[in-house]
């Protein structure tokens, strides 16, 4: 069972088409995921769009009563007269009466590779998997172009018995599980676990029948216990 969601505001932002693509890639395949959160960002995004077709609706429901608007209305239509009014008829029947689309995009799950492993990850991963896998012992990486100055995004693979050392984070590190599973000292986790962490939080992430995730990350990790602190210099050149 899910037990680690987006934050409310991570949810509001997606559907107002706010977030940065790294992490709206991860908000959508978290709602992918999980029914509870899938049903929560579709009655924001039907709010959003309301908003934005009737944004003086919403402005008056804020400071006004429902008598007060409907006397706006009335005032609009009969005061306003130069200002012209949307045709929605009007302005469908021009969209219905536009070409089909002939690539209409698939919402079917994708089948990734990696190392005789086969995994199902959300659709919204389609256009991001071109690029070869990083492989390092046991991890494997695929890195994401999201052209966001210093932010990574990846798919992180981890074989069976594999471990990430210990570290904490000189930003913040969201990890998406996707498949399998994998603990640290906070808990176990399970596909659909949305995990946002800080540089208040030490981990050393294990697992052992493997598992598939999505990370962003704004800054390197930052190593600390045993020879992987060797790293810490090269931190901006790995992460």
């Amino acid at each position: 069972m899910i037990k680690h969601h987006p934050q409310q505001e991570l949810l509001v932002s997606h559907a107002n088409g706010d977030l940065p693509l790294s992490m709206a890639i991860a908000v959508a395949a978290h709602c992918a995921l999980c029914e509870t959160c899938r049903e929560q960002l579709a009655l924001l995004t039907e709010q959003a769009a309301n908003l934005a077709l009737n944004p003086d609706d919403a402005h008056a429901v804020k400071h006004t009563d429902k008598a007060t608007i409907h006397t706006a209305h009335i005032a609009e239509n009969t005061q306003a007269t130069n200002v012209p009014v949307m045709d929605i008829n009007a302005m469908l029947a021009q969209i219905m009466a536009q070409p089909a689309a002939t690539d209409v995009p698939s919402n079917a799950p994708l089948n990734i590779h990696v190392k005789q492993q086969h995994y199902t990850v959300p659709s919204v991963f389609r256009q991001h998997l071109a690029r070869p896998w990083q492989i390092l012992g046991k991890v494997s990486r695929m890195r994401f172009d999201v052209d966001e100055m210093n932010t990574r995004a990846s798919l992180l693979h981890i074989d069976a018995q594999g471990e990430i050392p210990q570290h904490t984070h000189k930003g913040y590190e969201l990890t998406l599980l996707l498949a399998g599973e994998f603990s640290d000292l906070n808990g176990d986790y399970v596909p659909g676990d949305f995990i946002v962490l800080n540089s208040q939080h030490h981990h050393s992430p294990k697992t052992v029948d493997g598992c598939l995730c999505y990370t962003v990350l704004d800054a390197p990790l930052h190593f600390t216990k045993g020879l992987s602190k060797l790293l810490n210099p090269i931190g901006e050149l790995i992460y």
